[in-house]
């Protein structure tokens, strides 16, 4: 087979216009090399079908003449094709049981997946990513809702005059509209009783730095997490409060005598309980920027929410989960959300969601796709670090065994299964798929 890639068109959600592929990528693959890319037509996506023609791809509904197919988003089980290698955000590597279906699908049919969130260098650094989109976006949605949150309490901000993300033009319109509120917050300051209106970020990787980028369009102070207990003294009403969370803040260890160390939670997460609690009454929106899988402790759970509106209206109005793990770190994140309605209200009392803004409990914003909600910019960026891995994919004959397969290590790490079988990284999943 020549070297080749094919492009599919996005099914999983009518919001989803990202590609993995600009046709400014596609033009230098079809000059510079001498791979051929293949493109279904689509008229959804960010990118119109013309420019890729233009580009030197093929539009076309088959994608059977290309090496391996890239997707962004699960591709539906009746999509599936025998024998084909597939990259694309699969959402297994946690046991998912929502994948799993797909999982076997793809082993049933001797299928290849390669997962973009396991291509990672010798540290386990992501190399592809969409993570400060998801930040970005989530960050300026997030903001929009704690402006219609509290105008259903009746309190006026600037941030009720936002819109979410995917209602600007791009980037530089949605961070305008921040500036514009930033600036009547410094001159006119914030609502009497609002202050200090304080925004954690729990983590510190790429959602965490899009989250800030956008808050740096505020007037903000930053502060540690120690100092929140303080902060409510002599607050500002002309600024707000930023403060980022580290797992020695948000964890601690069981035995009463025992230290935090990093290495050590990360490599025996049960031996330490969530800490995170204590913070609650301090915040005004919780941003959760962290990776998590079932091994550590939660964040934020249903307990910690039923004592922080417990006979009071707290402080607490939104919680931006940007993980959107249903049930995970943020307990009360119970189903996922797209752009077109991403927030509902968790009743504490009822354990039960509300749409709408105001009620007893926090607005969660769930959206699983935030980085759609800038498609341009995202794909943009997404292809610059997809760019160097892409030749050798091309040329790869993924007919090889896996031991002998001529592709770099980092593309190696990223294969869940080759030609059917779980690679020996990912045997574990196994237990997942038992479990169907």
């Amino acid at each position: 087979m020549n070297p080749s890639i094919g492009i599919r068109r996005e099914t999983k959600s009518t919001w989803e216009r990202r590609c993995p592929v600009t046709p400014d990528l596609a033009r230098h693959l079809v000059a510079s090399t001498d791979i051929e890319v293949f493109i279904q037509p689509s008229a959804r996506r960010v990118f119109p079908d013309k420019e890729f023609t233009r580009a030197g791809a093929q539009v076309t509904t088959s994608l059977d003449d290309a090496n391996i197919i890239l997707g962004v988003k699960e591709i539906p089980t009746d999509l599936l094709k025998h024998g084909s290698v597939y990259l694309y955000f699969s959402h297994v590597i946690k046991g998912q049981s929502t994948n799993m279906p797909m999982l076997k699908r793809l082993m049933d049919l001797d299928c290849t997946l390669i997962d973009y969130e396991r291509i990672i260098d010798g540290d386990g650094r992501r190399l592809v990513f969409f993570g400060r989109f998801a930040g970005l976006a989530g960050m300026v949605d997030s903001l929009w809702a704690l402006g219609q949150r509290l105008a259903e309490e009746h309190i006026h901000t600037p941030f009720a005059a936002l819109s979410p993300t995917h209602e600007y033009e791009d980037l530089e319109a949605a961070k305008a509209a921040i500036r514009a509120a930033g600036e009547t917050i410094a001159s006119e300051g914030l609502p009497e009783g609002l202050p200090p209106l304080v925004i954690g970020l729990a983590g510190y990787g790429n959602v965490a730095k899009g989250a800030r980028e956008i808050l740096a369009e505020l007037p903000t102070r930053d502060v540690a997490p120690s100092d929140l207990f303080e902060l409510g003294s002599r607050p500002s009403a002309n600024c707000l409060y930023q403060t980022t969370f580290k797992e020695n803040d948000i964890t601690a260890p069981k035995d009463p005598n025992g230290r935090f160390e990093l290495q050590d939670y990360y490599a025996n997460p049960e031996k330490y309980r969530s800490d995170f609690a204590r913070f609650l009454p301090h915040l005004t929106v919780l941003m959760n920027c962290n990776y998590w899988d079932q091994r550590y402790p939660r964040l934020v759970t249903i307990d910690d929410l039923q004592t922080l509106y417990r006979d009071r209206t707290p402080r607490l109005r939104v919680i931006g989960d940007l993980g959107c793990d249903v049930g995970g770190p943020i307990q009360c994140t119970t189903k996922c959300t797209e752009p077109a309605n991403p927030v509902y209200v968790y009743d504490v009392a009822t354990c039960e969601v509300e749409s709408g803004f105001g009620g007893n409990g926090p607005t969660v914003l769930a959206v699983d796709i935030l980085p759609s909600e800038l498609p341009l910019e995202a794909s943009e960026e997404f292809a610059k670090s997809l760019a160097p891995v892409l030749p050798a994919l091309a040329r790869a004959d993924f007919e090889e065994d896996f031991e002998n397969l001529s592709v770099p290590a980092e593309i190696a790490r990223a294969i869940i299964v080759h030609k059917g079988e779980l690679t020996e990284d990912y045997k574990y999943l196994l237990e997942h798929l038992t479990h169907e």
